[in-house]
């Protein structure tokens, strides 16, 4: 699942997606969050190389206090939100942010505060508490970018975007919507595992197939970092080679802005993708799961 910042995307992340961006990934790409990641799905130091085998995931890494410092949405989504209901982000969000693109300042944020807040934010947790039922809670990452070590001194980010407990990974900015889930950056422990059940005849054979299924239904699917040839120990004309380079496995859409993107059909747009793709996520917490302790 592009993003317009590199610092720390696809959470506390949703143990369920866990996703961490590079830099400089095209449009359309994801970002992704990062909190549990050393325990469950991912982590990782963003800027890893992108090879034939594996296209190019989502790239924004929201650092595990991004999600963490924020309560999830659902369980105390605000009574006029739940009346009110999830109707879509109006043209005026994306307006929010192609301003922002062009003015990274406090000076802007405080003059437009009110409306990142009312038409940016207000609609992500109207999505987030319709989302709860069937997906968890979920939680939307801090509007500020951690700059400490980062030569781009912008203090805001030039997008919104949430975890879900249950697996899922929601975006909005001035390109569109994006919707992710999956491993983006795997522990050592976790590849370990994942390269095994990739090499397996059954295993194996299983989530190529379902790769190609989830491509073939209009998703991209791929690795957030990849090797530039086999991993050790496997030989570089294994059958499945591309998938035993990839050092994360996330599926992702996303949607160009668009009309419908001010209505509720949004909400089923995130849904339907979710729901395609939960498919890969239950291979990859079979086969590979979150790290002990």
């Amino acid at each position: 699942m592009s993003v317009n910042e590199n610092a720390s995307v696809c959470v506390a992340t949703s143990p369920r997606l866990l996703i961490k961006l590079t830099p400089t990934v095209p449009a359309g790409t994801p970002p992704a969050p990062v909190a549990e990641q050393r325990k469950h799905h991912t982590s990782g130091t963003g800027g890893g190389r992108q090879e034939p085998g594996c296209s190019a995931a989502p790239h924004t890494e929201p650092g595990a206090e991004d999600l963490a410092r924020v309560p999830p949405v659902g369980k105390r989504l605000s009574l006029r939100l739940r009346r009110m209901g999830f109707s879509g982000w109006s043209p005026g969000a994306v307006e929010f942010f192609e301003g922002l693109q062009a003015d990274n300042t406090k000076a802007y944020w405080s003059a437009h505060k009110e409306v990142y807040e009312r038409s940016v934010r207000g609609p992500m947790a109207e999505l987030l508490g319709e989302l709860s039922g069937e997906f968890g809670p979920g939680r939307i990452a801090r509007p500020y970018r951690d700059i400490r070590f980062r030569a781009d001194k912008s203090p805001y980010k030039t997008e919104i975007y949430a975890a879900l407990d249950r697996g899922g990974y929601v975006r909005f900015s001035a390109d569109g919507l994006t919707a992710a889930l999956g491993y983006y950056m795997m522990t050592a422990a976790q590849l370990a595992r994942y390269r095994e059940a990739v090499d397996d005849g059954t295993r194996g054979a299983e989530l190529a197939e379902l790769v190609e299924r989830l491509r073939g239904a209009g998703l991209q699917v791929g690795g957030g970092q990849t090797l530039k040839s086999a991993p050790r120990g496997y030989p570089g004309g294994h059958p499945r080679i591309e998938l035993l380079r990839c050092k994360g496995l996330i599926c992702w859409r996303h949607w160009p802005v668009a009309p419908w993107l001010g209505t509720a059909n949004a909400k089923d747009h995130v849904v339907g993708f979710l729901q395609t793709a939960a498919p890969l996520h239950q291979w990859l917490d079979q086969h590979v799961g979150p790290d002990p302790g």
